[in-house]
């Protein structure tokens, strides 16, 4: 009697086996994480302030409204595009919301509701205009941010005749729309924004709507390669719109916060804010040619920005040293993530070999 055994099974050379370290190294959030940290803890040993229960509470809350846009700003550059008009645009909801309210006499809620419309419909036009001209949304958006800074001004003026508008709180609605965007937490006798609740969730459902759903894989497609997306099937027209319409969307809630918390906006509020946006996204581990990035990253990112611009009030260092730091973070994110997208190609390369 004969016994026949059966041979080993042979390894697929297809599948590449990928060491937890490698896997960790090509991560996008993981140089504004270890950046974070390093933040963390050389405020924390300077100030005790810093790191006391109403310190974290004080560098979170700008942190959160910098993070609910700089995530969906993310989620923009990851799908290859750029807004330049989403700092300005919280001013715009804002003047929206306040002169509603204040002048017409308008609800809060329906006057929010008219202004999400508003914002929705800018981003609509932005990413229209680029899918259909092939113009780079650099410069289409750079056009929405001229646009709106003029807009929000003239308007102003024309019907307020001042550039500060406010008096929300005297609005029918207002004391449920603040409790919803703007009201506080008290958590260890300390109070919290709810802004940091709205950063936190809105964080989570981006990272599941990009690494665990279908809509996310056609970012990261469009991304990386626009003309192959469309040749598997991709919609990158539509996806590209709706990733700018979220960036609006975001702006829209920012403003809203803002807005609801002051009782008041300036005309010019916001300026300058959509490059700290993408900052955040870049430290975050951002390409600035798309197709790579994470929404956990630029919360990181934002996350260094709150602490910073506290921790340097709490130690008494002079204010201009934030502009400093903000130039010198975007240089060294910048050559980190060269160096973590090669690396990420080299080791798929070594795998694949």
């Amino acid at each position: 009697m004969t016994t026949t055994s059966t041979p080993p099974a042979e390894r697929d050379e297809r599948v590449a086996e990928v060491g937890r370290v490698r896997r960790l190294l090509v991560r996008p959030e993981l140089g504004s994480l270890i950046g974070a940290i390093v933040v963390l803890v050389f405020f924390s040993a300077l100030s005790p302030v810093f790191r006391s229960v109403p310190g974290i509470a004080n560098w979170l809350d700008p942190a959160s409204t910098l993070g609910i846009a700089a995530v969906a700003v993310a989620m923009l550059m990851i799908g290859g595009e750029f807004d330049l008009s989403a700092g300005v645009m919280t001013a715009t909801v804002g003047l929206i919301i306040a002169i509603l309210t204040s002048v017409y006499g308008v609800n809060v809620w329906l006057a929010v509701v008219i202004a999400a419309v508003v914002a929705l419909g800018i981003g609509l036009f932005n990413g229209y205009v680029v899918v259909r001209t092939g113009l780079p949304s650099f410069i289409v958006t750079l056009g929405t941010y001229l646009m709106l800074q003029g807009l929000n001004i003239g308007v102003a003026k024309l019907i307020t005749g001042t550039v500060l508008v406010g008096g929300v709180q005297r609005a029918d609605g207002f004391l449920s729309a603040h409790f919803v965007f703007a009201s506080s937490v008290v958590l260890g006798g300390t109070l919290f924004k709810v802004s940091i609740v709205w950063w936190l969730v809105l964080t989570a459902v981006a990272t599941y709507v990009l690494l665990r759903t279908r809509y996310g894989n056609w970012v990261f497609a469009v991304g990386g390669d626009k003309a192959a997306a469309r040749n598997v099937g991709v919609p990158a027209a539509r996806t590209k719109i709706s990733l700018f319409m979220t960036t609006s969307g975001a702006a829209w809630l920012v403003g809203t916060i803002t807005v609801l918390r002051l009782t008041s906006v300036q005309a010019n509020q916001g300026i300058g804010n959509e490059l700290i946006y993408i900052v955040a996204a870049v430290i975050g581990g951002c390409l600035l040619t798309g197709g790579f990035g994470s929404a956990v990253g630029a919360s990181l990112g934002a996350l260094i920005f709150g602490m910073t611009s506290q921790g340097i009030v709490y130690v008494g260092w002079d204010a201009d040293w934030f502009k400093f730091f903000l130039g010198a973070m975007l240089l060294l994110a910048v050559l980190a993530n060269r160096f973590v997208r090669r690396y990420a190609e080299q080791s798929r390369k070594g795998a694949t070999a």
